[in-house]
């Protein structure tokens, strides 16, 4: 398998995380996001025509896009992704609120400051409303995790690997988790897995 994906991308992360918590190998092309690699005809082309990344490359030359799609596919027949009907809703439960109530909030901050992002008025204006809306959902999470080790079951999930990598690099786009004690130590028990992989700020 191949891997395309950008070294800073919190997306392209959760597929390297869960990689390394499943002990499995990949060969990682990494490109250069900012600079317009993934928009290039080469990349439309025969990577991914939405232009994003990761995308994951099977050994028959199938392209999958998307990290929960990705996510879903190398965690099937593993721990990681629960055989019960209802263990793996709850896991797509959890996987789609990262997506819609946590992702876009926590990740654009990082993304503006990262890139050197002209705070006008209106970003501004946005900016109150991704921290808004960023804290809410981070106490959804800590409200679910005040009576559980993990978000699904007894062990962790995909559900664990997709919620943990947002949070845990948001503080590079000014938030902070002080007021969440039950994510932080959350977020301590998933960094202690066998085969976790840091952050690439601090690989």
């Amino acid at each position: 398998m191949r891997l395309h994906s950008a070294p800073m991308s919190g997306n392209s992360y959760k597929v390297w995380l869960l990689l390394g918590l499943l002990g499995k190998e990949c060969e990682v092309v990494n490109y250069n996001t900012r600079g317009g690699e993934t928009h290039s005809p080469q990349f439309l082309n025969n990577v991914n025509p939405e232009g994003k990344v990761p995308v994951l490359e099977l050994d028959d030359g199938t392209m999958l896009p998307e990290s929960a799609a990705i996510m879903l596919y190398l965690a099937e027949d593993t721990p990681y992704l629960p055989e019960g009907s209802l263990e793996r809703a709850q896991v797509m439960r959890w996987m789609f609120f990262e997506q819609y109530s946590l992702l876009l909030y926590l990740s654009r901050p990082r993304l503006w400051r990262m890139w050197d992002v002209e705070m006008t008025e209106v970003r501004k204006a946005e900016l109150e409303e991704y921290f808004e809306q960023g804290y809410r959902a981070l106490g959804v999470m800590e409200r679910h995790l005040a009576n559980r080790e993990f978000f699904v079951g007894d062990t962790p999930t995909t559900a664990d690997v997709a919620l943990y990598v947002y949070p845990r690099l948001c503080h590079e786009g000014g938030y902070d988790l002080e007021g969440f004690a039950e994510v932080r130590r959350w977020m301590e028990r998933i960094a202690t897995l066998p085969g976790y992989v840091p952050p690439p700020s601090q690989a």
